[in-house]
């Protein structure tokens, strides 16, 4: 790193200071600090949902994915699809009843033992993987960049660590969801640009295009976009199952991403917002997946050097994108991606702060002692992303453990992800669809889901481990491929609330009128109608048509 270098990385640090010092002047009630006053456009919105799915976990995961298993990872990456899923389907409900969480609209819906379910297990959920994953993969960015800087490269890991974890939880306990909202603005932009240039000067290095496809077919098995349903890591049928489920979770009814529209200043900025998303979201499969490919091949030819993976297979693959920064980029831009690293970094960790502080303050705080101020309820928030900033770095050492034991951050990620989702996505996708379905079945089966999916990982991670034997019940039950298992607890977690609710009371209509499609007025019908135009029609289909298209031509591009 050069002294220019430092400079673009000090100027990026100075305008995020100027838009936190005007954020925290407009912060008074606990609507600013959470939801960002709800006066955010479209545009905003937007750009936040994509910078808050993509952190420095997500970069440097996805281009150790791209690496060692080629465009097997990219169906999680071809979600926008679901963005537009969201803004279809799922943003009229929340925006119309005003709620601040994902755990307070189940509530509405059911009742407050599913409110209660959902904010335990989404905050347990959100310190000990996101915040944990993504801290790990920023600390490693810098103990790659700046092995040197610090005296011995595990001191610039752990400086690097601390470091962004502790100004990140500034900035967010100043300035609430408008700073994390107009910072993610900047940093989608630095991050595009910045990853951009990895993959053009990576394609440069190689030669060309032609040359990562001719490396691809030679490793057909590995780098080709479907899998036959034989295959032990990522079977096509599986993939798919797994990756729409953990997608419309993730995109549909998480906290740390639904916050995003429900602060927008009107319901059609939310679903615009949405849609421009799932525009922006298009693109991670050619700056962070393809660069992770491309820095492969390069390894292959011996114009980089990568250390290799376990028993000599591939390389370690979250090393891909640190290594394609320091060694291929010219002075200028070197600081440029770095600062998209660390932006990509604190936007994620800044909303994980916001999204854990408002579940704190709403669904458990507020829910125990109501009736506080709004200027009790803002400290609280604020105390509550202190705390969160606390355990996040208490974790870091044991992350660090798990990570380097494991087969790469976003296989971690995404096998945890993929044991949780299930529930979560049953209970949303039945409660809009049905009125029948009742607290009870919604309550049971999440509570008898989350079970069966600690069950399921305890015992893969004990097989994977060595610990335990895959024979027996209980062994082949952890060997059993984790994507299937995605498909069967969603099955089991569906049947489980149909059942229960056939046998156990459902909630007066008049109670959950407009909270489900069958329970809609005319008038809200009416709303909905009016608050979207041609514009949406046309970003809808602009979105659809590159996801349709990126498939068609990597079905058949080795």
């Amino acid at each position: 790193m050069t002294p220019i270098d430092w400079t673009i990385i000090g100027l990026y640090f100075l305008v995020i200071v100027g838009i936190v010092w005007w954020s925290s002047k407009k912060t008074s009630t606990s609507e600013d600090y959470f939801l960002a006053g709800r006066d955010v456009g479209w545009f905003a919105v937007g750009a936040s949902l994509f910078a808050s799915n993509v952190g420095s976990e997500h970069v440097v995961g996805l281009a150790g994915g791209g690496a060692n298993n080629g465009l097997a990872q990219a169906h999680w990456e071809l979600h926008a699809w679901l963005m537009i899923v969201l803004a279809w389907v799922f943003v009229p409900f929340y925006y119309r009843s005003g709620v601040f969480t994902m755990p307070q609209f189940l509530e509405k819906r059911f009742d407050a033992r599913s409110r209660w379910v959902l904010s335990i297990v989404s905050l347990i959920a959100y310190v000990f993987t996101k915040v944990s994953v993504t801290v790990y993969a920023g600390a490693l960015v810098f103990r790659t960049l700046l092995p040197d800087t610090f005296g011995t490269p595990d001191n610039a890991f752990w400086v690097g660590a601390f470091t962004t974890v502790i100004l990140t939880g500034i900035y967010t306990v100043l300035g609430g969801l408008r700073a994390v909202v107009y910072t993610e603005v900047l940093q989608t932009g630095l991050l595009l640009l910045g990853s951009a240039m990895i993959t053009i000067f990576g394609l440069d290095l190689l030669g060309g295009w032609g040359e990562l496809q001719a490396v691809a077919a030679q490793n057909a098995d590995r780098f080709a976009l479907w899998r036959p349903n034989s295959d032990p890591d990522f079977p096509w049928l599986g993939v798919m199952m797994a990756s729409v489920i953990v997608g419309i979770w993730y995109w549909c009814t998480d906290q740390y991403i639904v916050q995003r529209t429900l602060s927008a200043r009107s319901l059609t900025d939310a679903r615009r917002g949405a849609i421009w998303g799932g525009f922006l979201k298009v693109w991670p499969v050619f700056i962070f997946l393809i660069p992770g490919m491309i820095g492969y091949a390069l390894y292959e030819k011996g114009l980089i050097g990568l250390p290799p993976g376990p028993d000599g297979v591939g390389v370690v693959g979250d090393m891909v994108f640190p290594t394609m920064v320091a060694e291929l980029l010219p002075v200028g831009l070197r600081g440029l991606v770095v600062g998209g690293l660390l932006s990509a970094l604190m936007s994620s960790l800044a909303s994980l702060f916001n999204s854990c502080a408002t579940l704190f303050t709403v669904d458990i705080y507020e829910k125990l002692r109501p009736g506080r101020s709004e200027a009790e309820l803002v400290r609280v928030g604020r105390l509550a992303t202190g705390v969160v900033v606390f355990f996040g770095m208490l974790w870091i050492p044991i992350m660090k453990v798990v990570a380097e034991g494991n087969a790469g951050l976003y296989d971690y990620l995404q096998n945890v992800q993929g044991f949780l989702a299930p529930p979560i996505t049953a209970v949303f996708l039945l409660g809009l669809g049905s009125k029948k379905i009742t607290p009870s079945g919604a309550f049971y089966g999440m509570v008898i889901g989350f079970v069966i999916g600690m069950v399921k990982l305890t015992l893969q991670t004990l097989v994977q481990s060595g610990a335990m034997a895959p024979d027996g019940v209980l062994g082949a039950i952890g060997a059993f491929n984790g994507y299937y298992f995605s498909g069967v607890l969603f099955a089991i977690s569906v049947v489980l609330m149909i059942g229960i609710s056939a046998v156990t009371k459902p909630r007066d209509e008049a109670e959950i009128r407009g909270l489900t499609f069958g329970s809609l007025t005319p008038e809200e019908a009416a709303e909905n109608r009016a608050s979207w135009g041609l514009p949406d029609i046309i970003g809808t289909v602009i979105v659809l048509g590159l996801v349709v298209g990126i498939y068609l031509y990597f079905s058949f591009w080795i």
